[in-house]
């Protein structure tokens, strides 16, 4: 999250241009798999709910359905993080109304607190979702809570890194800080960050083995005159079919999301082209 937005070529332009001269619903449904098969091949194909930011809890919702997801990750702003009964019974009940299950959530911070650091493992738990994605504050003291908590309430704790002179940057910051821990402290692999910090995802995936707990897809481009920028998967240099590869190798379990972060008032269009990458490489992979 929070890199600036880049503009894109023709192909999402033709793609919005030719939705709107075809007067099709902002809702309409995504064509081009069947509902009952599995395109994603075994994956839990999520979408962060980040990439739907521009819209209310209920709307990304429905554009998620439309999608044909099945799965999601939050952010605060669609789930709020409330452990009361019937806020959790409301969340669930939307979630299952649109046909999705909640994997994951986040990113959340956590430091010694272990008040604050309890909210987030309750609300965990009541929702039943499978790992926290986390930026905690990089001391023995969260860790050795963090240890505790993940043994107590067996959900695990992924580790974002949010690219240069982040506190998480390279994949050896994570490696440091998980090194002897909790098994179920481990990682969120955001892939367009590490291609940021000039790191291979695959690579990264392949070092922390059965310590990803979390995967955030993203692609990013270098530039011809320097710099990087988001992108479309499978339009930058990002090596999405070798990624899932590397995922089938650890029989990877959990949340597999798509974070798309850019035109967040109009995504959908780009958001299809990336999800239809996500099952092109699928494809490949067999």
């Amino acid at each position: 999250m929070n890199f600036a937005a880049q503009s894109f070529g023709s192909r999402r332009e033709f793609l919005q241009w030719t939705a709107a001269a075809a007067g099709v619903a902002v809702l309409s449904p995504v064509v081009g798999f069947a509902a009952d098969s599995d395109p994603y091949g075994g994956f839990k194909m999520c979408i962060q709910s980040y990439s739907l930011r521009g819209f209310d809890g209920k709307t990304a919702m429905q554009h998620s359905q439309k999608l044909g997801l099945k799965y999601w990750e939050s952010f605060r702003n669609h789930v709020p993080m409330d452990t009361a009964p019937e806020k959790v019974a409301a969340a669930k009940a939307m979630l299952k109304e649109h046909g999705l299950t909640l994997l994951a959530f986040g990113v959340e911070g956590f430091n010694e607190n272990e008040g604050a650091a309890r909210k987030a493992f309750d609300f965990a738990k009541a929702m039943g979702v499978m790992s926290i994605s986390a930026d905690p504050k990089k001391d023995k003291a969260t860790f050795d809570l963090l240890d505790k908590l993940v043994a107590e309430y067996d959900i695990a704790i992924a580790i974002h890194n949010h690219g240069p002179k982040a506190s998480y940057d390279k994949v050896t910051d994570v490696q440091t800080w998980v090194k002897d821990r909790h098994p179920k402290i481990g990682a969120c692999v955001d892939t367009g960050h590490y291609l940021r910090s000039d790191e291979d995802p695959v690579e990264v995936i392949e070092k922390l083995g059965k310590r990803v707990f979390g995967v955030h897809l993203k692609d990013v481009k270098n530039l011809p005159g320097g710099g990087k920028k988001f992108t479309i998967l499978g339009e930058g240099d990002l090596r999405l079919a070798d990624c899932l590869k590397a995922l089938k190798k650890l029989d990877y379990k959990y949340s597999l999301s798509l974070e798309y972060e850019e035109s967040p008032q109009n995504p959908i269009a780009d958001i299809e082209l990336c999800l239809k990458a996500v099952r092109d490489a699928v494809k490949k992979i067999g």
